[in-house]
Protein backbone atom coordinates (compact mmCIF):
# COMPACT_ATOMS: atom_id res chain seq x y z
CA UNK A 1 0.00 0.00 0.00
CA UNK A 2 0.87 3.44 -0.72
CA UNK A 3 2.30 5.34 2.01
CA UNK A 4 3.20 8.91 3.68
CA UNK A 5 5.70 9.89 6.42
CA UNK A 6 3.97 12.17 9.21
CA UNK A 7 6.19 14.48 11.31
CA UNK A 8 4.79 17.47 13.93
CA UNK A 9 6.51 19.26 16.08
CA UNK A 10 6.57 19.90 19.96
CA UNK A 11 2.66 20.86 20.64
CA UNK A 12 0.28 17.76 19.69
CA UNK A 13 -2.67 19.75 20.92
CA UNK A 14 -2.36 22.38 18.28
CA UNK A 15 -2.99 19.56 15.67
CA UNK A 16 -4.72 17.38 16.85
CA UNK A 17 -7.93 18.54 14.60
CA UNK A 18 -5.58 18.21 11.07
CA UNK A 19 -4.49 14.79 12.60
CA UNK A 20 -8.27 13.98 11.98
CA UNK A 21 -8.57 15.68 9.03
CA UNK A 22 -5.33 14.03 7.94
CA UNK A 23 -6.51 10.29 8.43
CA UNK A 24 -9.94 10.55 6.40
CA UNK A 25 -7.73 11.92 3.81
CA UNK A 26 -5.23 9.41 3.80
CA UNK A 27 -8.35 6.46 3.80
CA UNK A 28 -10.14 8.07 0.85
CA UNK A 29 -6.56 7.72 -1.00
CA UNK A 30 -5.96 4.37 0.08
CA UNK A 31 -2.57 5.68 1.46
CA UNK A 32 -0.76 4.41 4.77
CA UNK A 33 -0.16 7.01 7.43
CA UNK A 34 3.54 5.76 9.31
CA UNK A 35 3.97 7.56 12.64
CA UNK A 36 7.64 6.94 13.91
CA UNK A 37 8.01 5.77 17.75
CA UNK A 38 8.60 9.34 18.83
CA UNK A 39 5.11 10.33 16.67
CA UNK A 40 3.52 7.33 18.28
CA UNK A 41 3.94 8.23 21.73
CA UNK A 42 3.66 11.89 21.22
CA UNK A 43 -0.49 11.57 19.77
CA UNK A 44 -1.02 8.23 21.31
CA UNK A 45 -1.20 6.97 17.34
CA UNK A 46 -2.25 3.05 17.24
CA UNK A 47 -2.29 0.94 14.34
CA UNK A 48 -5.27 0.75 12.37
CA UNK A 49 -6.96 1.32 8.93
CA UNK A 50 -4.22 3.79 7.14
CA UNK A 51 -2.19 3.67 9.97
CA UNK A 52 0.96 3.03 11.20
CA UNK A 53 2.10 2.99 14.55
CA UNK A 54 5.64 2.83 15.70
CA UNK A 55 7.11 2.55 11.96
CA UNK A 56 10.72 3.71 11.72
CA UNK A 57 11.25 6.35 9.50
CA UNK A 58 12.11 5.19 5.38
CA UNK A 59 13.32 5.97 2.18
CA UNK A 60 10.12 4.20 0.87
CA UNK A 61 7.15 6.57 1.00
CA UNK A 62 6.19 8.88 -1.45
CA UNK A 63 5.39 12.47 0.53
CA UNK A 64 6.76 13.02 3.95
CA UNK A 65 3.80 15.64 5.72
CA UNK A 66 4.87 18.27 8.27
CA UNK A 67 2.92 19.84 10.60
CA UNK A 68 4.95 22.05 12.68
CA UNK A 69 7.35 25.35 12.06
CA UNK A 70 10.49 26.14 10.21
CA UNK A 71 12.42 23.96 12.20
CA UNK A 72 10.38 21.00 11.80
CA UNK A 73 10.53 21.39 8.36
CA UNK A 74 14.17 21.43 8.19
CA UNK A 75 13.99 18.25 10.12
CA UNK A 76 12.27 16.65 7.52
CA UNK A 77 14.33 18.12 4.74
CA UNK A 78 17.53 17.14 6.22
CA UNK A 79 16.29 13.44 6.97
CA UNK A 80 14.62 12.79 2.56
CA UNK A 81 17.56 15.24 1.82
CA UNK A 82 18.69 13.16 -1.71
CA UNK A 83 15.61 10.94 -1.28
CA UNK A 84 14.00 12.07 -3.69
CA UNK A 85 10.60 12.18 -1.23
CA UNK A 86 9.04 15.81 -1.30
CA UNK A 87 8.22 17.27 2.37
CA UNK A 88 4.84 18.56 2.02
CA UNK A 89 4.48 21.08 5.29
CA UNK A 90 1.16 22.80 6.98
CA UNK A 91 2.43 26.10 9.19
CA UNK A 92 1.96 25.78 12.76
CA UNK A 93 5.00 27.85 13.97
CA UNK A 94 5.67 31.75 13.61
CA UNK A 95 6.82 32.42 10.08
CA UNK A 96 6.22 29.06 8.65
CA UNK A 97 8.64 30.13 5.39
CA UNK A 98 9.11 26.55 4.32
CA UNK A 99 5.09 25.35 4.66
CA UNK A 100 3.10 24.72 1.64
CA UNK A 101 0.02 25.67 2.96
CA UNK A 102 -1.48 27.61 6.53
CA UNK A 103 -3.64 26.03 8.72
CA UNK A 104 -6.29 28.21 8.06
CA UNK A 105 -6.58 27.01 4.33
CA UNK A 106 -10.03 26.75 3.72
CA UNK A 107 -10.12 23.06 2.57
CA UNK A 108 -7.42 21.79 4.62
CA UNK A 109 -8.58 18.13 4.42
CA UNK A 110 -9.11 18.93 0.51
CA UNK A 111 -5.55 20.17 0.51
CA UNK A 112 -4.28 16.74 2.31
CA UNK A 113 -5.58 14.69 0.02
CA UNK A 114 -4.58 16.82 -3.06
CA UNK A 115 -1.10 16.25 -1.01
CA UNK A 116 -1.25 12.33 -0.57
CA UNK A 117 -2.21 12.44 -4.55
CA UNK A 118 0.65 14.48 -5.48
CA UNK A 119 -1.10 17.37 -6.75
CA UNK A 120 1.80 19.68 -5.99
CA UNK A 121 4.86 21.72 -7.44
CA UNK A 122 8.34 20.36 -6.23
CA UNK A 123 10.98 22.79 -5.69
CA UNK A 124 14.46 21.13 -5.03
CA UNK A 125 16.27 22.93 -2.72
CA UNK A 126 20.12 23.45 -2.58
CA UNK A 127 22.48 22.92 0.55
CA UNK A 128 25.70 23.68 2.44
CA UNK A 129 28.16 21.48 3.10
CA UNK A 130 30.58 22.15 6.11
CA UNK A 131 34.16 20.73 6.76
CA UNK A 132 35.85 21.34 9.78
CA UNK A 133 38.51 19.69 11.83
CA UNK A 134 38.93 16.71 12.61
CA UNK A 135 36.47 15.55 9.89
CA UNK A 136 33.56 17.37 11.54
CA UNK A 137 31.25 17.37 8.30
CA UNK A 138 27.19 18.49 8.50
CA UNK A 139 24.54 19.76 6.18
CA UNK A 140 22.58 22.53 6.18
CA UNK A 141 19.44 23.68 4.87
CA UNK A 142 19.11 27.50 5.87
CA UNK A 143 22.14 28.26 7.65
CA UNK A 144 25.56 27.65 9.12
CA UNK A 145 26.01 29.54 11.89
CA UNK A 146 29.28 31.02 14.58
CA UNK A 147 28.48 32.45 17.81
CA UNK A 148 30.76 33.84 19.97
CA UNK A 149 29.86 31.62 23.44
CA UNK A 150 27.42 33.84 26.19
CA UNK A 151 30.08 35.56 28.98
CA UNK A 152 32.71 35.43 26.23
CA UNK A 153 34.41 38.29 24.58
CA UNK A 154 33.90 39.51 21.30
CA UNK A 155 35.03 37.16 18.54
CA UNK A 156 37.40 37.88 16.08
CA UNK A 157 35.76 35.89 12.55
CA UNK A 158 37.58 36.15 8.86
CA UNK A 159 36.47 34.73 5.88
CA UNK A 160 37.84 34.42 2.46
CA UNK A 161 37.25 32.77 -0.73
CA UNK A 162 39.24 31.14 -3.31
CA UNK A 163 42.61 31.99 -0.81
CA UNK A 164 41.94 35.42 -0.75
CA UNK A 165 40.53 36.86 2.47
CA UNK A 166 37.17 39.45 2.23
CA UNK A 167 36.58 40.07 5.67
CA UNK A 168 37.92 40.06 9.26
CA UNK A 169 35.86 41.80 11.95
CA UNK A 170 35.28 41.84 15.79
CA UNK A 171 31.80 40.63 16.20
CA UNK A 172 28.57 38.48 17.92
CA UNK A 173 29.23 35.75 14.99
CA UNK A 174 28.95 35.05 11.27
CA UNK A 175 26.27 33.78 9.00
CA UNK A 176 26.26 31.57 5.74
CA UNK A 177 22.67 31.27 4.41
CA UNK A 178 21.64 29.37 1.44
CA UNK A 179 18.70 31.40 -0.73
CA UNK A 180 16.03 29.46 1.47
CA UNK A 181 17.48 30.37 4.80
CA UNK A 182 18.52 33.97 3.38
CA UNK A 183 15.15 34.86 4.97
CA UNK A 184 15.99 33.83 8.52
CA UNK A 185 18.95 34.48 10.48
CA UNK A 186 20.71 36.36 7.74
CA UNK A 187 17.53 39.18 6.95
CA UNK A 188 17.62 39.41 10.54
CA UNK A 189 21.37 40.86 10.09
CA UNK A 190 20.57 43.14 7.32
CA UNK A 191 21.69 40.34 4.90
CA UNK A 192 20.76 39.79 1.35
CA UNK A 193 17.33 37.95 0.81
CA UNK A 194 18.07 35.67 -2.77
CA UNK A 195 15.23 34.32 -3.92
CA UNK A 196 14.94 30.43 -4.06
CA UNK A 197 15.92 29.42 -7.67
CA UNK A 198 19.10 31.92 -7.41
CA UNK A 199 22.34 29.64 -7.40
CA UNK A 200 24.70 30.62 -4.45
CA UNK A 201 25.10 31.46 -0.69
CA UNK A 202 24.99 34.46 1.39
CA UNK A 203 27.35 35.42 3.96
CA UNK A 204 26.72 38.18 7.19
CA UNK A 205 27.82 39.33 10.39
CA UNK A 206 26.18 39.10 13.61
CA UNK A 207 26.68 42.24 15.34
CA UNK A 208 29.78 43.75 13.39
CA UNK A 209 31.96 45.93 15.64
CA UNK A 210 32.55 47.77 12.69
CA UNK A 211 31.15 49.90 10.17
CA UNK A 212 32.66 48.78 7.18
CA UNK A 213 31.44 45.16 6.85
CA UNK A 214 29.31 44.23 4.57
CA UNK A 215 27.71 41.09 3.68
CA UNK A 216 28.40 39.04 0.59
CA UNK A 217 26.81 36.83 -2.19
CA UNK A 218 29.27 33.68 -2.75
CA UNK A 219 29.32 32.09 -6.39
CA UNK A 220 27.92 28.63 -6.78
CA UNK A 221 31.37 26.37 -7.14
CA UNK A 222 33.34 28.47 -5.09
CA UNK A 223 34.16 27.06 -1.67
CA UNK A 224 34.49 29.62 1.42
CA UNK A 225 36.89 29.45 4.46
CA UNK A 226 36.22 30.92 7.93
CA UNK A 227 38.99 31.39 10.18
CA UNK A 228 38.45 32.05 13.85
CA UNK A 229 40.73 34.53 15.01
CA UNK A 230 39.10 34.59 18.44
CA UNK A 231 41.38 33.86 21.64
CA UNK A 232 38.73 31.18 22.40
CA UNK A 233 36.47 28.78 20.25
CA UNK A 234 33.04 29.60 18.86
CA UNK A 235 29.95 27.59 18.99
CA UNK A 236 28.86 26.15 15.70
CA UNK A 237 24.77 25.72 14.79
CA UNK A 238 24.07 24.10 11.76
CA UNK A 239 20.28 25.36 11.15
CA UNK A 240 19.82 26.72 14.76
CA UNK A 241 20.55 23.54 16.14
CA UNK A 242 24.37 23.26 18.37
CA UNK A 243 26.75 21.22 16.24
CA UNK A 244 30.07 21.41 17.99
CA UNK A 245 32.73 24.58 18.52
CA UNK A 246 35.41 26.22 16.01
CA UNK A 247 38.94 26.20 18.11
CA UNK A 248 40.70 29.49 18.53
CA UNK A 249 42.77 29.50 15.34
CA UNK A 250 40.86 26.79 13.64
CA UNK A 251 39.28 27.02 10.21
CA UNK A 252 35.89 25.24 8.53
CA UNK A 253 34.93 24.67 5.17
CA UNK A 254 31.36 25.32 3.18
CA UNK A 255 30.43 24.88 -0.45
CA UNK A 256 27.07 25.01 -2.16
CA UNK A 257 25.24 22.30 -2.61
CA UNK A 258 23.23 22.54 -5.91
CA UNK A 259 20.36 19.70 -5.49
CA UNK A 260 19.62 18.36 -1.84
CA UNK A 261 16.17 18.27 -1.12
CA UNK A 262 12.65 18.61 -2.19
CA UNK A 263 10.01 20.84 -1.04
CA UNK A 264 6.00 20.27 -2.28
CA UNK A 265 4.95 24.03 -3.23
CA UNK A 266 1.29 24.67 -3.88
CA UNK A 267 0.44 24.82 -7.44
CA UNK A 268 1.20 28.74 -8.55
CA UNK A 269 3.27 29.19 -5.63
CA UNK A 270 5.21 32.44 -5.72
CA UNK A 271 8.25 33.16 -4.04
CA UNK A 272 7.58 36.86 -3.98
CA UNK A 273 4.22 36.31 -2.76
CA UNK A 274 5.03 34.21 -0.01
CA UNK A 275 7.99 36.92 0.73
CA UNK A 276 5.19 40.22 0.76
CA UNK A 277 2.48 37.55 3.06
CA UNK A 278 5.16 36.51 5.58
CA UNK A 279 6.94 39.31 6.77
CA UNK A 280 4.76 42.21 4.67
CA UNK A 281 1.84 40.23 7.60
CA UNK A 282 5.04 40.16 10.49
CA UNK A 283 5.86 44.14 9.73
CA UNK A 284 1.97 45.09 9.86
Amino acid sequence: MRAATVLTHARPEQVAHALDSLRRAAAEAHMTLRFDPDETEKHGIVDAECVAAGAPLSDDVEVCLVLGGDGTILRALRRYAGTGVPVYAVNYGEVGFLATIDPSHDDLEGSFRQALCGDFEVLTLPALAMEGPGGMAHAAMNDISLHRPVGERVAQLAYGVGGEEVGSVRCDGLVVATPAGSTGYNLANGGPVMAWGVEGFAVSFIAPHSLTARALIVAPDDVLTIHNRSRSAVDVLIDGRPAGTLAADARMHARFVREAADLAQAPGSSFYRRLREKFGRLAS
